[in-house]
């Protein structure tokens, strides 16, 4: 049969799999997207309707891909295939009234969202900075993904923020039903609650949809997974393909566990394991299977090669952060004089921040580049506003920074304030700071005014900190807990590194100086996105991706794995699973890459090898030092060159160790998993894995 002739054995199987629950396992680069859209035109090929078959999948782009490959297989007209969301739309725009809407529904995005909340927390007179509106919107969404009852909300939220969410949701719901209207979340919330609550609308959908595939399951969330399962309830004809050991969006509520829980859910089905890889070379391979065994929670799944061999995986410790990024560059004008081409490389790298000195080192030499996902460093609105706050206390009658950061964060400074006071400014032929006279301009040129009397004592890494406090900008990214907020946290801490690698470069304290350079820097207007431009993105946003020579960067304990994911076994095995992503990104050419010491946030580090690079066989890497698997830990020293002591599993209360982050501290008790460890008030108590190796007795 022509529509089966490019497949392996294991593809094919997949493909011609009809009846009845189906499980596959697809690694890396093992052709998923071919089994899917192949699929899909066999089993129309076998006589079932195409009305009949329901392909879900998590992306547009995605889809589209899928529609595209189906066209190409088939003539007769598609079957569904699309988001979860825009299956949600198509249900609700047939069910509308069993959950009291018009067929006009309005769907709501994530900045109307916000305002509806703002709203009400004005109208309950509710203080935004004890409840900020962006953390209710989340803990909302939420609600709205794990499909929580209200005695489930009251039961989980028990915070003073939390029980105020509880209000606010209530009135939400309200304000939606009164204005026939839906949030993002209610497209899968509520086609849910139409199937439990009336039988005959579900088995309505179930007769349409007797053939249902799901890609990338391992990513699906609580409300999706009751969505497909209500829908599968009856024929039992489920597909789904996915990978537990790419599972890396824990922050958005997907539930690896649910592909790990596939075969309980649909008892006696069909497993297919998809291991053949047809974009990387066999050592890239090994290198990723050595590192994600070390995941308890997994599926058995070893990826073999097609492509051969290849070269080995070049593994480099360099001095500091700066001769890492340097490495990068030498490493890249090897392999352009080899032939490649700057589009087939890629920098990747676990937080936004890391790419700031990347771009640096890449500006100052010329080479074409693109950032992928983000915005480039000093163009990020966080780095904008921190860097207007800095030109204010240099220069207070700067109007354009004033207008910028006046309500940053938000003082209860609308636009029409602010447009009075520059018409005041006006009026009398001074600048928008002089002119403030009372109000909460007041308390802000105040603000300014204290901050400009301490920066005469202060070195400009510990002004950044003060900027950060007193205007209380850390404050409000820490409020709510997201990934969003802890990059731009990140962000901000990493701009130390910069006003420090300044004041050690120069011996200047001078904020004038400073932000000279800095605007020279910062003017990437020039920069231009290139077609041929070394790709620079974040491992999450890589997901999907592919290139032919990849750099992972920053392979150390605290970067990647990041220091958030330290203390708790599940974060870790979430961070092992992006480092497996990472590396079967890279199709020929993989460097792995960290250093011995690297100003991150301002302070001086030193970060012990990561444990994913300790985990891959030596005999897979071409390592640049002598002795590097011998010295990784043990000659492992504080900041201040004090021996750091001895690493061990083996502890007992009352014994002093010191902490990578967290520096000196005592034990205060000990389990078979657990370290609990009192460090100095800045830390306080917590728990680390025993087997953590950036700790160690003294």
């Amino acid at each position: 049969m022509e529509l089966l002739a490019n497949l392996n054995q294991n593809q094919k199987e997949a493909v011609m799999h009809k009846e009845g629950p189906c499980l596959v396992l697809a690694g890396a680069g093992s052709g998923k997207t071919r089994v899917l859209t192949t699929r899909i035109a066999y089993l129309i090929e076998q006589g079932i309707p195409s009305y009949n078959i329901l392909a879900i999948t998590f992306t547009n782009k995605a889809a589209k891909e899928m529609k595209e490959r189906v066209t190409n297989l088939v003539a007769q007209p598609l079957s569904f295939i699309g988001t979860f969301h825009s299956l949600g739309v198509r249900i609700l725009k047939e069910e509308y009234n069993y959950v009291g809407l018009d067929k006009n529904f309005t769907i709501l995005d994530s900045d109307d969202v916000l305002s509806v909340i703002k709203k009400i927390e004005k109208e309950l007179n509710i203080d935004p900075k004890f409840c900020a509106p962006s953390y209710v919107r989340n803990r909302i969404s939420f609600i709205k993904n794990e499909n929580l009852s209200l005695d489930e909300i009251e039961k989980f939220f028990n915070t003073d923020a939390e029980k105020t969410v509880i209000k606010i949701y209530q009135e939400y719901l309200e304000i939606l039903k009164k204005n026939n209207s839906v949030d993002f979340d209610d497209l899968l919330r509520l086609p849910v609650k139409i199937f439990r609550e009336n039988k005959t609308v579900l088995e309505k959908y179930q007769q349409r949809y007797k053939y249902i595939l799901v890609d990338e399951y391992q990513d699906t969330n609580e409300v999706q997974y009751q969505l497909i399962k209500l829908l599968a309830s009856k024929y039992c004809n489920l597909f789904v393909v996915g990978d537990a050991n790419q599972s890396i969006y824990g922050f958005r509520n997907a539930n690896f566990k649910n592909i790990l829980n596939f075969e309980k859910d649909y008892k006696g089905c069909h497993v297919i394991t998809l291991e053949e890889n047809y974009r990387s070379t066999e050592n890239i391979l090994k290198i990723a299977n050595c590192v994600i065994k070390n995941n308890k929670e997994r599926k058995d799944l070893e990826l073999h090669g097609v492509l051969g061999e290849g070269v080995k995986t070049k593994y480099i410790r360099t001095i500091d952060g700066k001769d890492e990024v340097e490495t990068v560059l030498n490493e890249i004008n090897n392999l352009i004089d080899e032939g490649y081409h700057y589009k087939d490389i890629a920098v990747l790298y676990r937080t936004n921040a890391q790419a700031r000195l990347v771009e640096e080192v890449f500006l100052k030499h010329n080479v074409a580049y693109q950032v992928v996902g983000a915005y480039y460093f000093y163009q990020r609105k966080e780095i904008k506003d921190l860097l207007s706050y800095l030109k204010l206390i240099n220069n207070p009658n700067d109007d354009i920074s004033l207008r910028r950061v006046i309500n940053v964060p938000k003082r209860g400074i609308g636009n029409v304030s602010v447009d009075k006071l520059e018409a005041l400014a006006r009026s009398e032929n001074t600048s928008m700071f002089k002119a403030i006279s009372n109000g909460k301009e007041l308390e802000f040129k105040n603000l300014i005014l204290s901050l400009i009397e301490e920066a005469k004592n202060l070195s400009l890494t510990e002004l950044i900190d003060e900027i950060l406090l007193k205007t209380s900008m850390k404050e409000e990214l820490s409020k709510e807990k997201n990934l969003e907020n802890e990059l731009r946290l990140d962000n901000l801490e990493e701009f130390k590194s910069i006003t420090a690698s300044f004041e050690e470069r120069t011996g200047s304290v001078n904020l004038d100086d400073f932000l000279d350079e800095i605007s020279l820097i910062a003017d990437v207007s020039e920069h231009k996105s290139n077609n041929d431009g070394v790709t620079l993105m974040t491992i999450h946003s890589a997901k999907g991706l592919e290139f032919a020579c990849v750099f992972l960067i920053g392979m150390e304990e605290g970067i990647f794995p990041h220091q958030n994911s330290l203390y708790e076994a599940g974060d870790i095995e979430e961070e092992r699973r992006l480092c497996y992503v990472g590396i079967t990104r890279a199709k020929e050419r993989l460097y792995l890459l960290n250093a011995k010491r690297r100003i991150l946030y301002g302070k001086e580090e030193i970060n012990p090898v990561s444990r994913f690079i300790e985990e891959i066989n030596p005999d897979l890497l071409d390592v640049s030092e002598n002795n590097l698997f011998t010295d990784n830990y043990a000659k492992y020293t504080s900041k201040n060159g004090i021996n750091a002591g001895e690493f061990t599993t083996d502890y007992k209360p009352g014994d002093v160790v010191m902490h990578n982050t967290c520096g000196r501290g005592a034990v205060i008790n000990v389990d078979d998993k657990f370290v609990t460890v009192a460090f100095s008030k800045r830390f306080g108590i917590k728990k680390v894995l025993i087997d953590y190796k950036g700790m160690r007795r003294l």
